[in-house]
């Protein structure tokens, strides 16, 4: 696909920061020109720093004859949902941060990207367990979940991970509401998933992704993306090429989790050489509900609070102009406008890159003004 690099002006609303607190609702977030949305509160000094020792414990949930595989993170000690590892309010307390202002806040269901699977949210996990209980699915066809020829409408997706979510018991309890954020392809599933639950979504967070019309932004058709290749092949002829492949977008950020997530996108062959996971069928029919999505009809549907966390722009301002447009149209049917984070000089995976405010948008959203009609949201109480 088309990879433009245009210049990019500051933000209204500077988010990048891990360690700083709230940002406050200044304005409208700009870029380009163009509005793209009342700016989201992040609140970083209340999310934890990361539990590096924890170990996710493995589940794998039946549905009909495809088995649907998550890892489950572990929550706060008698939360419904916080099974895994559960945390107590010592060690909660050894990080600085409040137990109490999380008692009955909805959990987390993490939804990873096209060829990617649940571990490409361990460093937001690692942080969310503290306070929420935090599941992380594998879309079928990816990681350890099935891969039936059949089932990657968005549809058919997002009632996978409503499964999911009764499974691992982010819909009972007091809450009984679920937070869902998706990455990528996994924001368009947590999209259709959350008008699918209705009520018993707390918030939506939609991490680069979820507000544009593929064929529109990028330029091109189903079938021509279907025919370029995912990767550059010469960084798949040894495990060691790839992994430096991925290491070199940003060193810094390269630890155990993110290796551990480059391993599972691809497969070794006796040879040496790799192959991408993701078996064709899935990846052909996921790019084609990539392509089907429409977001305005959906979004306008959604009750809940919904967050944006928006990357670069590398398709020329086309994706920011996108995001505008969807916004006027919410706007026009009565709808609030999305809540906005803009990153403008971080590539497509804000997990890695700023874990603690992807986290700290999923504590938050749930304590949002939005969804519904009324126009502009009203400006939420501090969180944390």
């Amino acid at each position: 696909m088309a990879n433009l690099q245009p210049a990019q002006p500051p933000p209204a609303v500077d988010p990048m920061t891990e360690g700083s607190a709230d940002v406050p609702p200044l304005g409208p977030v700009r870029a380009d020109g163009a509005t793209l949305g009342p700016p989201l509160p992040l609140p970083l000094d209340a999310v934890p720093p990361p539990d590096q020792e924890v170990e996710p414990a493995g589940y794998l949930v039946e549905r009909g004859a495809e088995r649907l595989h998550f890892l489950h993170w572990g929550g706060p000690a008698g939360r419904p949902g916080g099974e895994g590892r559960p945390i107590d309010r010592r060690s909660l307390a050894a990080t600085g941060k409040n137990a109490e202002l999380e008692v009955g806040r909805p959990g987390a269901l993490l939804v990873h990207g096209l060829g990617e699977t649940a571990w490409h949210w361990a460093p937001v996990a690692r942080r969310l367990r503290f306070l929420r209980p935090t599941v992380a699915v594998d879309l079928r066809g990816h990681g350890l979940s099935d891969a039936p020829t059949h089932g990657y409408d968005l549809d058919t997706l997002a009632e996978d991970l409503v499964v999911v979510a009764e499974a691992a018991g982010l819909l009972g309890g007091a809450a009984g509401r679920v937070v869902l954020a998706g990455h990528g392809l996994g924001a368009l599933v947590a999209a259709v998933a959350a008008r699918r639950l209705g009520q018993g979504c707390a918030g939506l967070v939609l991490v680069d992704a979820g507000w544009e019309e593929m064929e529109r932004v990028t330029g091109i058709d189903l079938e021509t993306a279907r025919r370029e290749p995912a990767e550059p092949p010469e960084i798949f002829r040894s495990m060691e090429a790839f992994l430096a492949d991925r290491r070199g977008w940003d060193p810094e950020t390269w630890d155990a989790d993110q290796e551990r997530a480059a391993r599972a996108t691809v497969v070794e062959l006796p040879v040496g050489r790799l192959v991408p996971a993701i078996h064709p069928h899935v990846r052909d029919a996921c790019l084609a509900s990539l392509f089907a999505y429409r977001p305005l009809p959906l979004l306008a549907e959604i009750d809940a609070p919904i967050a944006v966390l928006v990357a670069r722009d590398d398709l020329g301002g086309r994706r920011l102009r996108a995001l505008s447009v969807l916004q006027a149209g919410l706007v026009a049917r009565g709808r609030s406008p999305l809540w906005v984070a803009h990153f403008p000089q971080l590539g497509h995976n804000l997990m890695r890159y700023r874990p603690a405010a992807v986290a700290a948008a999923i504590l938050v959203v749930d304590r949002l003004a939005g969804g519904g009609p009324g126009g502009p949201p009203a400006a939420p109480s501090r969180a944390g």
